[in-house]
C-alpha cells in the first residue's frame, strides 16, 4: 500500500513548500519586480485565499473523475502557475500566476487524501491519510529551510525547483496510483453530510484550532527573539526544524491511534494539548533549550489535530470525502489567515511574547465546540439506543 502513498504525499509536499516559502523570499521578490514588502506579502495572501475559496467547489467538480486524473490535472495546473510565476516579469503577472498556482493547489490535498482513504484497508485508513497529509507537514519542516536555501542565489529557482516537485509527483502518480473511482453518488446524497451538525462543527473546530496554531507560527520569529538573540544564526531554523519533526510525530501518532481508538478522545487530546501549550508558550520563550523541547509538544499537538479532525470527516460520509476534505482545506486557510490577523491585532495590546495567550483562547473555543458536539452525538446515540431496545 505504501507505494502508491509516496507520490501523493510528495504532491502534498510540493504544496505546502508552495504555500508558505514565498514567505521567506519576499524582500527578494520585492526588490527584482519593483515594488513595496507589503504589496509583495499579497502574494501570499492571494495564494491562501484562492485556496480557502476554491478548495471546496474545485474538490465537487473533479470528484467524478477518477483520483489519478484529478490529481494529474490538478498538478498539471498548479506546474504550469509555478513556471509562469518563475517567469514573471512584473508584479500584475505575478500576482496572476500566483492565482493560478493556487488553483490548481486548491485539490491536489483533498484529492490526495480521498485516494488514500479509497486505497487504504478501513483499518489502515488512518495510517495512510497520516503519510499523506505528512509530506504536507513535511514540508514546513524542510520545504521551507530548503526552498530558502535555493532562493538565496535566486528567488525564482526555488519556484522551478516546486514545479519540478509538481513533476515528479505526476509522474509517480501516473506510474504508481492506480485508477481510483469513488461511488457515483448523486449530487444532493454528496451534499447530504453539511445538514449535519457534527460536520460544520469539525470544520469550525478546525478553523479556530489552525487561528489559534497560527497566531504563534506566524510571528514566532518576533516571539522567540530572546531565545535565540546572541546564540547562533540558524537558532530560529533549530526552532522551526523542531517543530516540523513533532508535527510529523503527532501524524504518524494520530494515524496510528484513530485507527485503534475513538476519533472524539484523539481529537481532545489533540486540540486540549494544543491549548495548554499554547497557554504555557510565554513561559518558554526565554530560553533556547526550553522552547526547543515546547516547540515539539506544540508541533506534535498541531499535527494531531489535522489528521484526526479529517478522519473523523471521512468516517462520516466517505462518498463525499473530496468535498469534505475541500471544505476541510477551507477551514485550514481561513484559519491560518485568522491567526495572521490575530497575532497582528493582539500585538497592539499585548507584548509579543505573550501571544500564546489569545491563540490558547481561539484553541480553547475549538476544543470546548468538540466537547459541546461529543456529549450532544452521545445523548443522540443513547436515545437511539433506548429506541432500539424498545422495539
Amino acid at each position: 500500500m505504501v507505494k502508491p502513498l509516496l507520490p501523493l504525499a510528495l504532491a502534498t509536499f510540493a504544496v505546502g513548500t508552495d504555500a508558505f516559502v514565498i514567505a521567506g523570499l519576499l524582500l527578494a521578490i520585492a526588490a527584482d519586480i519593483d515594488v513595496g514588502v507589503a504589496a509583495a506579502g499579497q502574494l501570499v495572501t492571494v495564494f491562501a485565499f484562492t485556496i480557502a475559496v476554491a478548495a471546496p467547489a474545485l474538490s465537487w467538480l473533479l470528484s467524478a473523475f477518477d483520483r489519478r486524473k484529478a490529481l494529474q490535472f490538478a498538478l498539471a495546473v498548479f506546474v504550469v502557475g509555478n513556471i509562469a510565476t518563475a517567469l514573471s516579469p512584473n508584479y500584475p503577472t505575478m500576482m496572476s500566476a500566483r492565482v493560478l498556482t493556487a488553483l490548481g493547489a486548491a485539490s491536489i490535498t483533498a484529492s490526495a487524501s480521498s485516494a488514500a482513504v479509497a486505497i487504504a484497508p478501513e483499518e489502515r485508513r488512518g495510517r495512510a491519510m497520516a503519510l499523506v497529509i505528512g509530506g504536507l507537514t513535511l514540508s514546513t519542516a524542510l520545504g521551507m529551510p530548503l526552498g530558502n536555501l535555493i532562493g538565496s542565489v535566486d528567488w525564482r529557482l526555488t519556484l522551478w525547483a516546486v514545479a519540478g516537485l509538481g513533476v515528479l509527483a505526476a509522474l509517480g502518480i501516473s506510474v504508481w496510483l492506480p485508477r481510483v473511482s469513488l461511488p457515483a453518488v448523486g449530487l444532493t446524497a454528496r451534499l447530504a453530510p453539511l445538514r449535519q451538525g457534527k460536520v460544520l462543527t469539525i470544520l469550525v473546530a478546525m478553523a479556530f484550532v489552525m487561528g489559534g496554531h497560527y497566531t504563534v507560527y506566524t510571528y514566532i520569529g518576533a516571539i522567540t527573539d530572546d531565545a535565540t538573540t546572541d546564540s547562533f544564526p540558524q537558532a530560529l531554523t533549530l526552532i522551526l526544524f523542531a517543530w516540523g519533526l513533532g508535527v510529523l510525530a503527532g501524524n504518524f501518532l494520530a494515524g496510528l491511534w484513530v485507527d485503534k481508538h475513538s476519533g472524539m478522545g484523539v481529537a481532545m487530546v489533540a486540540l486540549g494539548g494544543g491549548t495548554v501549550l499554547l497557554a504555557v508558550s510565554p513561559l518558554t520563550v526565554g530560553h533556547l533549550v526550553i522552547v526547543i523541547v515546547w516547540a515539539v509538544f506544540w508541533g506534535a499537538a498541531d499535527g494531531m489535530a489535522s489528521v484526526v479532525q479529517q478522519h473523523r470527516l471521512v468516517t462520516i460520509a466517505p462518498a463525499s470525502a473530496p468535498l469534505l476534505f475541500g471544505l476541510n482545506s477551507s477551514a485550514i486557510y481561513v484559519g491560518v489567515a485568522i491567526g495572521g490577523v490575530l497575532g497582528g491585532v493582539s500585538q497592539e495590546w499585548f507584548a509579543i511574547t505573550l501571544l500564546g495567550v489569545p491563540a490558547a483562547a481561539m484553541a480553547l473555543i475549538a476544543t470546548l465546540v468538540t466537547v459541546v458536539e461529543g456529549r450532544r452525538g452521545g445523548r443522540v446515540g443513547r436515545v437511539a439506543g433506548r429506541v432500539e431496545c424498545a422495539r
